[in-house]
């Protein structure tokens, strides 16, 4: 898979007092990107459930290069950044455009999965992998050993 995108419509709800988007409507935007490529690609709340997963997050960083405002048409990108040799850790970028080619903000975030059950960071089912293995990936995606990372 070579992209995944999603198209946002900005809400007048979205804005600070300065009229431009809101400093944590960026983040929401790359949960909700996030998300929509798991559950659109199969993994959707009711497997995460079966299996006693879900996805939980270290660090979330946003680099704002440019303001939103209303009327600005959006989008959002999702790509594989780095994986774990043995899937449980990960990290995800996102690009957030607006007006088709200015580049408004990039989100990082990093993260595993977690046995909802047990509380504790496990490697996920076999239809995460299979996912991951056919998910976009950015220019310097790399995998690593869980154990460098500690």
């Amino acid at each position: 898979m070579e992209k995944f995108e999603k198209n946002i419509e900005v809400r007048w709800s979205d804005l600070d007092p300065n009229f431009h988007m809101l400093h944590s409507k960026y983040y929401d935007l790359g949960a909700y990107c996030r998300m929509a490529f798991l559950t659109e690609h199969g993994l959707t709340t009711v497997v995460m459930i079966k299996h006693h997963i879900g996805p939980i997050l270290f660090r979330e960083e946003c680099i704002f290069k440019r303001e939103i405002i209303f009327g600005d048409n959006i989008s959002v990108t999702f790509k594989l950044d780095k994986l774990s040799t043995d899937y449980g850790r990960w990290t995800m970028l996102h690009e957030i455009l607006k007006n088709g080619d200015t580049l408004a903000a990039t989100i990082t975030a990093e993260g595993a999965w977690m046995d909802t059950s047990a509380r504790k960071l496990t490697i996920p089912p076999q239809e995460v992998i299979d996912l991951f293995e056919k998910a976009p990936r950015s220019a310097s995606f790399s995998f690593f050993n869980r154990a460098e990372k500690k």
